[in-house]
């Protein structure tokens, strides 16, 4: 594991591991940690902006998520386990801002992610007020992430993909914004993994556990309930010990959402990872 010996982001929280968050291993689990990122980012406080959205002085707008980034470097086992989380913003645009994140657990670096919110009002998207510019800064860390490739257009296509899980929203999935949360669309994504697994094995039950150790998600259009959807899985990369995939939402032909996952190969053949898919 990596350590550190000093805080690199202005806003340090202490984070309660309950149960739900780990994975069958007993170890915290990539949607685990996605949700001690989101516990971080709530409690980061924007004050200015606050007091401005109180007095009424910032109408109808919502915060939504653009796209969100998780890592496990290292595993977390246990729920007594310590775990920190340092949250910093990366980089500020005109309406969406970028948060930096990083997952200790007694001062070992175990994980990090981010995520990439927009102000949007009724209308479109709204530039950010000199408040909320004025506590973004505040909170700024250099952005060390250098040119991010964005998914291509042939990603948000159907015949991109190989193999494809089906999956039924639930009402449980559904979120004060009336649609599905971003937390529930990536527990969808391990859905999918684990039902390629199945379909690469030949297995019926409990297949193993290979649900990646990795996502970056990028959110396109909204989920709702109630609704029918499929994931689109496509291994676009493998080797001895990992896999790579590419993954999509979809809504018969319409694309919601794109995701990339890395996690382990396990038992999975060369010929199931293989450009035909699971045979």
């Amino acid at each position: 594991m990596n350590s550190i010996s000093y805080p690199v982001f202005p806003v340090q929280c202490d984070i309660r591991v309950r149960q739900g968050d780990l994975g069958r291993n007993g170890a915290v689990s990539t949607v685990g940690m996605a949700r001690w990122l989101e516990d971080a980012r709530i409690r980061v406080r924007l004050s200015r902006f606050e007091r401005l959205v109180d007095a009424g002085g910032f109408g109808a707008h919502q915060i939504i998520f653009v796209s969100q980034r998780i890592e496990r470097l290292a595993p977390v086992y246990g729920t007594h386990a310590e775990v920190k989380v340092h949250t910093g913003i990366r980089r500020i645009g005109r309406s969406s801002f970028t948060y930096a994140q990083a997952v200790f657990s007694r001062g070992e670096l175990v994980g990090r992610g981010g995520a990439t919110v927009l102000n949007l009002g009724p209308a479109g998207p709204l530039a950010l007020p000199d408040e909320l510019i004025a506590d973004l800064t505040e909170l700024s860390v250099p952005d060390s992430s250098g040119t991010e490739n964005r998914p291509g257009a042939e990603r948000q296509k159907r015949d991109h993909y190989v193999f494809f899980a089906p999956l039924r929203a639930r009402i449980g999935d559904v979120d004060i914004n009336q649609h599905v949360n971003y937390l529930a669309l990536t527990t969808w994504y391990d859905e999918a993994i684990a039902a390629f697994t199945a379909a690469a094995l030949g297995a019926d039950g409990l297949v193993p556990d290979l649900a990646p150790s990795s996502y970056r998600i990028d959110y396109l259009g909204e989920v709702t309930y109630p609704g029918d959807y499929e994931i689109g899985v496509l291994v676009t990369a493998f080797d001895a010990d990992s896999v790579h995939y590419e993954l999509g939402i979809f809504s018969g032909n319409t694309c919601l959402g794109i995701g990339d996952g890395a996690g382990a190969r396990g038992v999975l053949s060369a010929r199931a990872l293989g450009p035909g898919g699971p045979h």
